[in-house]
């Protein structure tokens, strides 16, 4: 496993931007807001070999950081990332096997490698309607290398699953508390 800290502010691609952690109630949200993109980002869709822009100027993403398990506890962590008319245009959930909340107010996670990406329903952005499980191949090369037994990367591609089917279903609660949050931030 690889630790990870959700800090966007050094990216490359991005030369302005801000960046807030707000703790709430079982999560800390982390909002980045890109306002000048040097390379903006396209991303296949889920089910789908068309490409659509997740980073350009005015672009946010925001994460939904689960607090309170801490180490060695299997969880995931979701980032949307909203167009410049604060839209979702893709949900990323990060599969981990550990989780906490640096002294600064950050989240960090260790990494299981798998990822569940979500594409919005065109109606209704806040509705996942196509989910896709990437990253298989970066999970195999750290079970080669030892990094990940074999039983944990069975349980993280159940973990995996259990994920893809609570967005396809629309009961990931991550997505509710991100968009009360988008709604209305300071509730």
């Amino acid at each position: 496993m690889k630790r990870k800290t959700f800090d966007l502010r050094p990216w490359a691609r991005v030369t302005q931007s801000t960046q807030t952690a707000l703790a709430v109630p079982g999560y800390v949200i982390v909002d980045f807001m890109a306002q000048t993109v040097v390379r903006p980002l396209e991303v296949t869709r889920p089910e789908s070999t068309s490409c659509h822009l997740i980073l350009d100027n005015g672009y946010r993403w925001i994460r939904c950081h689960p607090t309170g398990t801490g180490e060695g506890v299997m969880g995931a962590a979701l980032t949307v990332q909203l167009n410049a008319a604060g839209q979702p245009v893709q949900f990323y959930v990060d599969i981990h096997g550990g989780e906490g909340v640096y002294e600064d107010g950050l989240p960090w996670h260790d990494d299981l490698y798998l990822d569940v990406v979500g594409d919005p329903d065109d109606e209704d952005r806040w509705t996942v309607a196509a989910t896709e499980i990437i990253d298989a191949d970066e999970l195999d090369d750290a079970v080669e290398a030892g990094l990940v037994t074999p039983t944990l990367a069975a349980q993280t591609w159940e973990h995996a699953r259990q994920i893809e089917a609570q967005l396809r279903a629309g009961s990931y609660p991550p997505v509710d508390v991100l968009r009360r949050y988008v709604e209305d931030p300071y509730t």
